[in-house]
């Protein structure tokens, strides 16, 4: 199969629009050595096949398409290679983008959990306004580890693994989450064995989290932060990154220590990056750590084949 990383940031994008931070103001002077992002999304496709998944919807969708030929190939008037979408959880960041799919002829083919459907009819109701336009699809995504497929992508199998993270702000789960409210997924191509396990919202790794990662022969996880108290260090808010949801690539029990133990030849990518990391500095000691460890940020228009 084939990967390709439409969006690496967090929300907000890189440089993030009202955003002086070091990373910001460096990227727009040239002080910092480091790449624009768009907000977290990726297109994965078989080999054999033009079409594929869109995992999450993000607010540059548009801007991504543009960007990627792939995603418009052209063979009638109006074209998508958009097969379907998956939703990993109903964070406006990846889900205001369906918006700009609504000129679809037909009803957009939809997955997502039962909470994620739940908040996208109420509380940020994207799903009741789409069907105005070409209405929606949806397929209800099982927590039980259960395979299932998006027509026309060649039989690629999914499988979701509830996560521990935090629901948007607008859902009554926001300080109980349930399972559902984010999910981790691996997605395997029978046709060559290939395995990859996409996670960009990942708070806690527990032993089916990472018996998934150790399956997989790439993992693409939460790189939001390098350290739990990175926003409060850096004079732009005051929660923890744990207690949004998001686990810290440093520090006992971070993401590089759940990296480290993985088996040597699996193929490590962070994405879902905030502005603020420091690993988005090219010349960074954090980004040497990362090259040390053998672990890659995630930039725009990254292919990854499996």
């Amino acid at each position: 199969m084939r990967i390709t990383v439409l969006g690496s940031a967090a929300g907000g994008g890189f440089p993030q629009w009202n955003c002086n931070c070091r990373n910001c103001a460096g990227v727009r002077n040239g002080s910092v050595r480091a790449k624009p992002r768009t907000q977290s999304s990726i297109f994965v496709r078989p080999d054999t096949g033009a079409d594929g998944i869109l995992f999450n919807a993000s607010p540059d969708i548009l801007a991504q398409m543009r960007a990627v030929p792939a995603l418009q190939p052209a063979r009638a008037l109006r074209d998508t290679a958009i097969a379907g979408v998956v939703l990993m959880d109903g964070q406006v960041d990846h889900v205001t983008g369906l918006f700009m799919l609504r000129e679809r002829g037909t009803p957009l083919p939809l997955w997502c959990t039962d909470p994620v459907q739940d908040d996208l009819t109420q509380g940020n109701p994207v799903l009741r306004v789409l069907g105005h336009y070409c209405g929606v699809e949806r397929h209800a995504i099982a927590l039980n580890g259960s395979a299932f497929e998006v027509p026309g992508t060649g039989h690629l199998r999914l499988h979701a693994l509830p996560l521990a993270s935090k629901a948007a702000p607008y859902s009554p789960n926001r300080d109980r989450s349930v399972p559902g409210d984010n999910i981790g997924m691996s997605i395997v191509d029978p046709a060559t064995g290939g395995r990859v396990f996409y996670a960009p919202g990942l708070g806690e790794i527990t032993p089916e989290v990472f018996e998934a990662m150790a399956a997989a022969d790439v993992v693409m996880v939460d790189g939001t932060f390098w350290t739990d108290d990175e926003m409060a260090t850096q004079g732009v808010g005051r929660q923890r990154a744990r207690a949004i949801g998001h686990l810290p690539q440093s520090g006992p029990g971070g993401m590089l220590e759940w990296l480290a133990r993985l088996p040597t030849g699996t193929r490590r990518l962070l994405i879902h990056i905030n502005n603020t990391n420091p690993i988005l500095d090219e010349d960074s000691a954090e980004r040497a750590l990362l090259e040390a460890a053998r672990v890659q940020v995630c930039e725009d228009g990254m292919e990854i084949k499996v």
